[in-house]
């Protein structure tokens, strides 16, 4: 199972993580793949100037832009084709 956390706190919500949430659902949506992910949001990463921030299986990715997101997700969960 894998986990992804996105950041909620304010800085990184201002900075996409509210797209970026809706990106990681659409994509586990478009590649049907509900039964092997736990998504979920957390209030800070405490990495602010670096954000927007998501946590993808303990891993810390910065600066995550709605555009880089979908190949992101492909390279780290081995979805790559």
């Amino acid at each position: 199972m894998h986990e992804i956390i996105i950041c909620m706190g304010s800085s990184c919500f201002s900075r996409g993580n509210s797209k970026n949430a809706e990106i990681v659902q659409k994509f586990i949506e478009e590649n049907d793949l509900y039964a092997y992910f736990t998504v979920k949001g957390c209030l800070c990463e405490s990495e602010c100037k670096k954000g927007p921030n998501i946590r993808i299986d303990g891993k810390l990715f910065s600066d995550i832009s709605p555009e880089s997101l979908p190949l992101l997700l492909s390279h780290e969960l081995g979805l790559e084709k």
